[in-house]
């Protein structure tokens, strides 16, 4: 029972001190997550990967592969529930008081200050799912981590993002997560195949 409230203390947590949406909250999930070695730095790399590639909001989806993995559906619906609560209950109350909060002096200069510390998340968040996605070791002496770094991978994920930013081809989302996903299948096979 503690170990379930843990859990649903942690995505509670996550989700109230994060503001900017899914993307933002994975430096934060990640490092709850792995201090409580509920998962490895890796597996939120495979949670991520997967809850891009299925129905529904990033974060939530995240949340329910870490919780379903430590204890099963009951941990997953109390992962879910701890992350959404502090959403729900935030967004009730704007809604209750929309007008006079839209009114008060300072709001927006509020939001405005929490631009930049969003993109900052998002920024740091996509560092790192690179860092340990293609495998970059960080050794700063003599420039050495390019040694390290995996080309073919990081030419896929080049690829991938370029066709994502062409615009005048109209190609919808779904099919770049396809093509994604059928490029790393055929890497990854032909490198195992290969070894």
């Amino acid at each position: 029972m503690f170990l379930l409230l843990d859990l649903f203390f942690t995505f509670f947590q996550i989700s109230l001190f994060t503001i900017g949406g899914g993307y933002a909250m994975i430096p934060l999930i990640t490092e709850k997550v792995v201090s409580k070695g509920w998962a490895t730095e890796t597996d939120i790399i495979d949670y991520i990967a997967v809850a891009e590639s299925t129905p529904g909001p990033f974060a939530v989806n995240t949340s329910t592969f870490v919780g379903m993995k430590q204890f099963g559906v009951l941990g997953a619906a109390v992962a879910v529930l701890g992350l959404v609560l502090p959403s729900f209950v935030i967004i009730l109350l704007i809604a209750k008081f929309f007008v006079r909060f839209t009114e008060a002096k300072g709001v927006g200069a509020a939001l405005d200050g929490l631009r930049p510390a969003v993109i900052g998340l998002m920024a740091s968040a996509a560092v790192s799912i690179a860092i340990a996605a293609f495998g970059i070791k960080m050794d700063f002496s003599g420039l050495g981590f390019l040694a390290d770094v995996n080309i073919i991978e990081i030419c896929i994920f080049v690829l991938v993002l370029g066709l994502s930013f062409i615009k005048k081809l109209k190609i919808d989302s779904y099919k770049i997560v396809l093509v994604s996903a059928a490029l790393g299948v055929a890497f990854y096979s032909a490198r195992d195949f290969l070894a």
